[in-house]
This record gives structure tokens, C-alpha cells and sequence, in this order.
């Protein structure tokens, strides 16, 4: 017997947040077959991608919604859609885009710049934040509804570390060890997604960035702060009531790529 397998094709748009660069998935996909097809996306050399993310139908009144290929929250692929669907709706300059994302419940506010490059959005607040505990390295566990990031003390990244991360975490869809630098003020992202077993060392994350602007400014006032990492500088905002944290933001640098026909395999069919 001989399995055939149907060969389908996608549009994709690739974008580039800080180095973070996403693939954004235009055409339709069923939500059992995500996680295959962003496999494959993220195995096309010619992409140079971090991250799939998929353009799906809104739940809850926004204008787009983005699922993430691990059911994650992201921040930069959530930049990258509002700038994105700002490019489509031929905005000049300034606009503001309501999106939805996986990982963040109700409509997330992106405001992009098409002539500036830029977009920013606000991000969740963090459903904890405590020290992983881990008696080697000073390392602050910081947990989101989409995303548990470690914050570790170690400039440089550590595979150790990045496993007792993920271990750490079990329940989570995507963990990330993030390897700070506090005299440089920066990060060295390594993001696991469940889903799809993939282990990234991004060259930026929004998400790692917000984890580690709390941590950095514990004891400060409201303000910005800037997060250096490979790819490029994230701008974080950190509003605090009583010591508490009340209001994220994430903003810095997002360009258009490319936009393309990906031809990928379909799922195998019944044998014959």
C-alpha cells in the first residue's frame, strides 16, 4: 500500500520584531493541524524564522486574532500582527489595532507606526512573580497566563539551566530561561514551546523582556526600561501601585520582510 500525501499551500508574512522574527500565517489552518504545519515552517531555512504564529478568527470583539503555535502568549508576534494588519489596512503613519492572542484573555491594544517602524502594546501582568529557589544562581520565577519565564542571574546561557527551567515549569506551554546581565542591563532569551518540542535561543523576547524589567525594577518608580539583547532593544514600561505592579507595556522596532507562498506537505491520506 502506498500513503499519499496532498501538497497545500500557505501564505506566510514575515516579520521582524527586534530580531524575533515571525512568521505569520495568513491562510486558514484547522487547529489540529497547527501544530504540524508550524513545524514545517520553522524547518524552511530560507525563512530564518523564531516563531510561527497563525491569523485565525476573532472570539471577542477584536479586529484580528493570533494563535500562537504552542497556545502561547508572545508580545513581539502580538507587535507583529497589529503592525501587520496596520500595513493591510493601508494606515499612513500612527494607528491603533485591537487584537486578540492566545495566552491573554479579551482585546489586547497594539499601537503601530507604519512610517516609523515601531509598534507597542500593552502586556499582561504577571500572575506571580517569587525566587525559583534554586541554591546554585539567583534566578526569580516569573509566571503569565501564557508563559513562565525564569530570570537567571548568568550573562551568558547555560543548557543546565535552560532544562531546570523547563523542568521546573511542567504545566506550562511555554517556559523561557532568561540569561540577564545586570551590568549591561540585557538578556540572552531561550524559549521552549510544549506543542512543538521546539528549544529557541531568540535573538529578542517581549515577554522575557516585561519578565525581566520587573525583576530589575523592584525597587524603583514607574518608568521606562531598556532591555538589550541580540537582536536588537526592547522598551519596557512598568507602572507600580504600593510597591505592586499594575501596568506593562512593550514597544521597539517591527519591519515587514517579506510576504510569500510556502508549499508544504498535507497531511498523509489514506493508503491505497
Amino acid at each position: 500500500m502506498q500513503t499519499l500525501q496532498q501538497k497545500r499551500e500557505y501564505t506566510v508574512a514575515v516579520l521582524d520584531p527586534a530580531g524575533n522574527v515571525t512568521a505569520i500565517v495568513c491562510s486558514d489552518v484547522p487547529a489540529a493541524e497547527r501544530a504540524r504545519v508550524a513545524a514545517q515552517i520553522l524547518r524552511l531555512p530560507e525563512l530564518g524564522i523564531e516563531q510561527v504564529a497563525f491569523l485565525t478568527a476573532p472570539r471577542s470583539g477584536g479586529e484580528i486574532r493570533l494563535e500562537m503555535m504552542g497556545g502561547e502568549f508572545c508580545g513581539n508576534a502580538l507587535r507583529c500582527a497589529g503592525f501587520y494588519q496596520a500595513l493591510r489596512n493601508g494606515a499612513q503613519g500612527k494607528s491603533c489595532v485591537f487584537a486578540e492572542i492566545s495566552g491573554a484573555d479579551g482585546v489586547q491594544p497594539v499601537m503601530a507606526d507604519t512610517a516609523e517602524a515601531t509598534a507597542s502594546t500593552v502586556m499582561p501582568l504577571p500572575l506571580s512573580v517569587q525566587p525559583a529557589g534554586w541554591a546554585d544562581v539567583q534566578a526569580t520565577r516569573v509566571t503569565f497566563a501564557g508563559i513562565t519565564h525564569f530570570v537567571i542571574d548568568c550573562a551568558q546561557p547555560d543548557e543546565t539551566l535552560v532544562q531546570r527551567a523547563i523542568a521546573a515549569a511542567p504545566e506550562a506551554s511555554a517556559v523561557g530561561a532568561i540569561f540577564l546581565d545586570r551590568a549591561c542591563g540585557s538578556i540572552k532569551p531561550v524559549v521552549f514551546v510544549r506543542e512543538t518540542a521546539s528549544c529557541v535561543a531568540e535573538n529578542s523576547c517581549a515577554s522575557g523582556s516585561v519578565a525581566t524589567a520587573v525583576v530589575l525594577t523592584a525597587d524603583f518608580a514607574d518608568g521606562i526600561t531598556e532591555i538589550g539583547q541580540p537582536g536588537g532593544t526592547l522598551e519596557v514600561g512598568v507602572q507600580r501601585t504600593d510597591g505592586a505592579v499594575t501596568g506593562l507595556s512593550i514597544g521597539g522596532a517591527v519591519r515587514l520582510t517579506q510576504t510569500l507562498t510556502v508549499t508544504l506537505p498535507g497531511p498523509a491520506a489514506a493508503p491505497c
